[in-house]
């Protein structure tokens, strides 16, 4: 397995997060982004114990390929 960075969030102060990457063996995206902690947007979804949410900046669109055109880093 070997992820492919696609892009960081270009505003992020420390240039660590949100990022984009995509996995090839699986087909799927990962997705770093800020943790959803607040209590009244948790509760209006039903989240599996297997999983966890994330907020994700809509500028960010722009790394998945699918969106852009099909241009990105993916080999």
């Amino acid at each position: 397995m070997a992820l492919h960075k696609l892009g960081q969030d270009p505003d992020s102060p420390e240039g660590k997060s949100p990022t984009v990457y995509f996995d090839d063996a699986t087909g799927n995206y990962i997705l770093q982004g800020w943790k959803v902690l607040d209590p009244e947007r948790l509760a209006q979804m039903d989240i599996p114990g297997h999983e966890t949410v994330i907020e994700f900046p809509r500028r960010m669109m722009r790394f998945f390929p699918e969106v852009n055109g099909g241009s990105s880093s993916i080999a």
